[in-house]
């Protein structure tokens, strides 16, 4: 490629994401596989998660897939409550959301834990003795409904047959399900944004936000007196309906990467989708991690990488994700299903074995929710209450009915999907501390 080729704009944001000929279907699955693999070291053997050490004790390769993951949904999200109007962007987004992450809570709650038990305990005896108590079953689907996980465990299965259970003295089913609530708090304050008009007219107004919200990064980066190292993190938090606690460390960095996703697609018609700039901005980012700065440079270096490779992937790429979608099966799955495997010691073999293992069951059980739960859950994106169908019909003129059959149909939007208290830094993607 020559230099002035390589310098060269390829066009716009809004040039070139306007379709679904794109990368990011590839790109979701390949951060819910990142989570998969870099669950597999603390939740095989004990261990700090994947390049923890290697990024100097800033990241790991789990915490920047939940990074990812956020900067996409904001750039998505966003696009698709500018598209529609608040009701069905609340029903578009509880679609993609409840019926896959309520059915992994049953199956975790009634079908895996009882099993559990009686793999642990010889008999499932008294499993479902006070089920509504703290850390039974039934408490455990009531405590975790809204996305929020506000209890991790069921009696006391996994503390002492899995490592993590043992390092941490606690029963935890499923800790990679922390981050939902965030998702889900980004989702409603799109939400009010577009029921304001702000999405429309005063898109400065998420602009600031996002600078306010890097501001405070770098303040909290600075304070931290290092140039490497985890980020000094605010322990404030505030418990929220239905979700519980919510930490501002988290509201600040989730929200930030949010904030920069739904900014590059607010002013889409001035983002330049440069080689220079994603080469760069990898370069930026692979230097971050490795000496350090990663939270201020390397964070926006990431989030612009990801939307340079989603439009600049080869077109032969472009298929994965568009018809089906796992990464969200994957992500709320993989890692009950990784402590089951521990609980058998299949860890034994060694990291990449397990972690294979880890990847194919996840993929089994991803197929199956997306089959079976998440797409025919999907399919019910355009219906309207047969009330509110009629009510909408009789306030339109019979002649303005006709005018409106007569034009050609609008293009309909491109389907988008919306899929993290404090985590050490070295168990990011995993449960809060306690």
């Amino acid at each position: 490629m020559t230099t002035p080729a390589l310098i060269r704009s390829r066009g716009t944001l809004a040039d070139l994401l306007s379709g679904r000929s794109n990368g990011i279907g590839l790109i979701r699955l390949c951060l819910a596989v990142g989570v998969v693999l870099s669950h597999s070291k603390p939740l095989g053997f004990g261990a700090n998660d994947l390049g923890y050490y290697l990024t100097g004790r800033q990241t790991n390769v789990g915490t920047m897939a939940v990074y990812g993951f956020f900067v996409l949904s904001g750039l998505l999200i966003t696009r698709s409550a500018r598209r529609t109007g608040i009701i069905r962007y609340a029903w578009h987004r509880a679609l993609r959301i409840f019926p896959g992450l309520w059915v992994c809570l049953l199956v975790t709650a009634l079908v895996v834990a009882p099993l559990v038990t009686l793999r642990e305990h010889g008999s499932t005896a008294g499993f479902f003795d006070n089920a509504w108590d703290r850390g039974g079953p039934l408490a455990y689907l009531r405590a975790n409904w809204w996305t929020g996980v506000r209890q991790y465990g069921i009696h006391d299965l996994f503390v002492q047959t899995t490592p993590w259970g043992v390092k941490t003295h606690t029963s935890v089913f499923n800790g990679a399900l922390w981050s939902l609530k965030y998702e889900m708090f980004c989702y409603v304050v799109v939400g009010v944004l577009a029921a304001t008009a702000v999405l429309r007219n005063a898109r400065r107004f998420v602009l600031f936000l996002t600078v306010a919200l890097y501001l405070s990064i770098l303040q909290d980066w600075v304070s931290s007196g290092r140039i490497s190292g985890p980020a000094s993190t605010a322990s404030w938090a505030f418990d929220s309906p239905l979700v519980g606690s919510m930490s501002f460390h988290y509201i600040v960095y989730l929200g930030f990467l949010f904030a920069f996703g739904a900014t590059l697609d607010l002013y889409r018609e001035r983002v330049p989708i440069n080689d220079a700039l994603g080469i760069g901005s990898a370069l930026a980012l692979g230097l971050s991690l490795l000496v350090g700065g990663f939270f201020v440079i390397g964070l926006p270096a990431f989030a612009y990488l990801l939307v340079w490779l989603s439009v600049r992937m080869p077109r032969q790429l472009h298929w994965v994700g568009r018809k089906n979608d796992y990464s969200y099966g994957i992500y709320i799955y993989g890692f009950m299903f990784q402590q089951v495997m521990t609980s058998f010691g299949w860890s034994r073999w060694g990291y990449v074995p397990f972690a294979a293992m880890s990847v194919a069951v996840a993929f089994a059980a991803a197929f199956l929710s997306w089959k079976l739960v998440e797409r025919p859950a999907l399919r019910l994106k355009d219906w309207t209450p047969g009330f509110v169908a009629r009510r909408s019909s009789q306030r339109v003129p019979a002649e303005q009915q006709t005018a409106v059959a007569e034009e050609p149909p609008a293009t309909p939007p491109a389907q988008v999907g919306g899929q993290t208290q404090e985590l050490p830094q070295q168990t990011a993607t995993l449960v809060p501390r306690r």
